[in-house]
């Protein structure tokens, strides 16, 4: 047998290697037989002298090749004519391959991305709080958040168990619910015009005090926007009642003064008899709607639905339990059938540390309010707590709110402790992710944190916290609570759901993003961009060839274009690794366009075709980008899909050859025309080429050599056929007339 002495070259201590000799010679015989060969020889050499004597066995082999090594040498001329043996091989030096980092919050730097448990990604997403439409704002976090979960599992290969919430139990939705009801009521009973005029001038009193009272720019913009629109309504119907205007001229004005006013009203109406709504039904059925709403905007965007999906309404037993286990461990307080947690003590404790993500934030009394809740930061309700700092894990129910059952008397769930509950449920002890808005880390993460903690006995419950960035119009945040929003409706009747997660995607996901005329515009031309380029290489594949035919000779040219594609791949997986870098890869990927496109006009111009299996790779390299970031649906092979949404069939391969058809109909028209020099055909022939087609989405292009090619993105087959028709037609009439 072959002495197979590699082994040794990778052993650099002397000792060390005659002790691996010594195991290695323990069972090969080396006596009974033994012919040395070249690679004893090699190994021999290896060797700085004898070894040890504890190592008998390449002690022995050391001596027996030393007696013979002259004879070896003397040999060696006539070597060639003994048995050759394989040289030694040693692996290349290789390069480093970039490994995942992402931003965490925790530390406030990129960290080198490793989960707990092997390949397996826990993630914890932070869901909406459902008493209204979904907005741009809403679709900032839960677009980017699909792009980076898509990422991970299609791009990087973990296995992502992805659970998010919804809160249907929230201060928010029981105020907002109990004033439709009280304004359904209210439109219900008719009011006259001078009932409205008064209920609404009696409601402007309060309102203006809580407009003096507001400091926050960004609220007092929205409540002085809110008091111009009541008070510009109110004047009309203030002067026709006045002037004694028919009774349908002021009822007229009325409506329109309930209209305007019907926010501050509904308020009013709201701290007058809120108190008296009972039933539980009024509280369930507002997010429910808002809940159904919101998955249909998620699923018009193409966002994936999550794996679990927790509601509050279905988890307060858990929840109860939650808050009893705090309690148990030293952490909260009961005072007036609430439970409150206790920020001091906890953060007082070993192992323990209270506001990780914000520990600036610690004292904030406007943001610990906001936290609470509108119904819970009553004189009342703040004198229950031990610290200003504490916060609500329970909450005794009042007259007008829901409620369920508890050891410290009927109450609802905090807002806080509703993620933890439900996350560590379906989670566990501890989550690899854990994500949401950048307005929710303090307080609402910081106190999931030492909720959790709290419970768990432990510091690590999420191991990498996830913020994206804020979505702005002209520079202010765009929020529910401030009327300053675009609805995701209102979004998607302008734009295409994939140009909006291009626009995302051309934007660093944890950064403020501002959503405006020039961010979609950006967004429009790169697509375009992109399209071009696909509908291109698609013809070039069309072009007729045998199946030997489409593997041609590289030229330099191929070869150049092909090493910059592997840069440019290289490229878009080092921006991907440096904290899921959108942005840049698709900047990589436009480059690699670029290149590409340069590539086909020089080809072009050098009258050849440009290589077909080259081309079609990057083109399918780039639709396997566009799928892993959810910008394409579908099985296509090769670029965007063709067809309105909702349509799984390859509509352009079912499409193409009617367009070929009506391609070479108009073609033979025209020839035709300029023979008989019929003006009138060719200017409609350049009407279906010019502006029927592109209606369609589709686009005729002359090749040099004269011949039309098609390029569809159709959307309607009949017009088409109605395309061709009329220009049949119109041909047959000018025939007819003797032209």
């Amino acid at each position: 047998i072959a002495f197979d002495y590699g082994f040794l070259l990778r052993i650099s201590e002397d000792a060390r290697r005659a002790e691996a000799l010594n195991e290695y010679l323990s069972c090969r015989s080396y006596l009974a037989g033994y012919g040395p060969t070249q690679a004893d020889a090699e190994a021999f050499k290896l060797l700085c002298g004898p070894p040890n004597q504890r190592h008998a066995h390449a002690l022995r082999w050391y001596r027996h090749i030393a007696a013979l090594l002259p004879q070896m040498n003397g040999q060696a001329a006539d070597s060639t004519k003994g048995k050759r043996v394989q040289p030694p091989w040693s692996p290349p030096d290789g390069t480093e391959i970039p490994k995942l980092k992402l931003y965490n919050s925790l530390t406030r730097t990129k960290e080198l991305f490793v989960p707990q448990r092997g390949n397996r990604v826990l993630w914890y997403c932070c869901g909406p709080t459902v008493y209204d439409a979904s907005h741009m704002g809403h679709a900032r976090s839960y677009i980017s958040f699909d792009i980076l979960r898509r990422i991970l599992m299609n791009y990087f290969k973990y296995d992502v168990f992805y659970c998010m919430n919804i809160t249907d139990i929230d201060d928010k939705i029981i105020k907002r619910a109990r004033q439709n009801h009280l304004l359904v009521q209210y439109r219900a009973k008719k009011p006259s015009a001078s009932q409205i005029l008064q209920d609404v001038l009696t409601a402007k009193q309060p309102f203006q005090v809580k407009l003096a009272e507001t400091t926050d720019p960004d609220k007092k913009q929205m409540l002085e926007r809110l008091d111009t629109a009541v008070t510009t309504a109110l004047t009309p119907l203030q002067g026709a009642i006045q002037s004694k205007a028919p009774d349908a001229a002021i009822q007229k004005q009325a409506e329109v003064l309930l209209e305007e006013a019907k926010d501050l009203l509904s308020d009013w109406l709201d701290s007058q008899f809120g108190s008296q709504v009972t039933e539980n039904s009024i509280f369930s059925l507002l997010p429910k709607y808002w809940e159904g709403e919101y998955h249909k905007d998620m699923d018009a965007l193409n966002v994936l639905p999550a794996d679990v999906l927790t509601r509050v309404s279905e988890y307060v037993p858990e929840i109860v339990e939650f808050v009893k286990k705090i309690l148990d461990n030293g952490y909260g307080y009961e005072s007036n059938g609430s439970v409150y947690f206790d920020t001091a003590k906890f953060d007082a404790s070993s192992g323990h540390s209270y506001a990780k993500l914000v520990p600036e934030a610690v004292g904030d009394q406007k943001a610990l309010q906001e936290g609470e809740g509108d119904l819970s930061i009553s004189a009342d309700r703040l004198s229950e707590k031990h610290s200003q700092n504490d916060f609500a894990l329970w909450k005794a129910s009042k007259p007008g709110e829901p409620s369920w059952e508890s050891p410290w008397g009927k109450g609802r769930p905090g807002w806080h402790i509703e993620c933890s509950a439900m996350a560590g449920s379906i989670l566990g002890e501890s989550m690899d992710i854990h994500g949401g808005g950048f307005d929710l880390r303090f307080p609402h993460h910081d106190n999931e944190l030492a909720q959790s903690e709290a419970y768990f006995e432990n510091n690590h419950w999420v191991r990498y916290f996830l913020h994206t960035g804020h979505l702005t119009i002209a520079g202010c945040k765009m929020s529910k609570s401030l009327k300053n929003f675009i609805t995701i409706k209102d979004a998607l009747a302008k734009h295409t759901a994939r140009q909006l997660r291009l626009a995302f995607l051309m934007h660093s996901w944890k950064d403020t993003l501002d959503y405006s005329n020039n961010t979609m515009e950006s967004a429009i031309q790169y697509e375009k961009f992109m399209s071009e380029f696909f509908l291109n290489v698609k013809d070039i594949l069309r072009t007729p060839t045998d199946i030997t035919g489409q593997f041609e000779k590289w030229e330099a040219e191929e070869i150049e274009l092909n090493k910059s594609f592997y840069e440019k791949k290289e490229a878009v997986h080092e921006a991907l690794c440096d904290n899921i870098d959108t942005r840049s890869a698709l900047e990589e990927m436009r480059a690699l366009v670029s290149q590409s496109n340069a590539y086909v006009a020089a080809r072009k111009s050098a009258k050849l075709l440009p290589n077909r299996m080259l081309l079609q790779s990057i083109a399918h390299y780039l639709t396997d980008m566009f799928k892993t970031f959810g910008a394409i649906e579908g099985t296509e092979p090769i670029g965007f899909p063709v067809g309105n949404n909702g349509q799984s069939a390859d509509l352009e391969s079912t499409v193409m050859p009617y367009l070929n058809v009506l391609s070479d109909f108009r073609e033979g028209v025209r020839k035709i025309a300029r023979e008989q020099k019929v003006t009138e055909v060719l200017q409609l022939c350049d009407v279906v080429r010019d502006d029927i087609l592109p209606e369609l989405g589709v686009r005729l292009e002359d090749h040099e050599e004269g011949k039309e090619i098609s390029k569809g993105q159709t959307k309607k087959l009949r017009k088409l056929y109605e395309a061709q028709e009329k220009l049949y037609n119109e041909y047959l009439q000018t025939n007819q007339n003797g032209s």
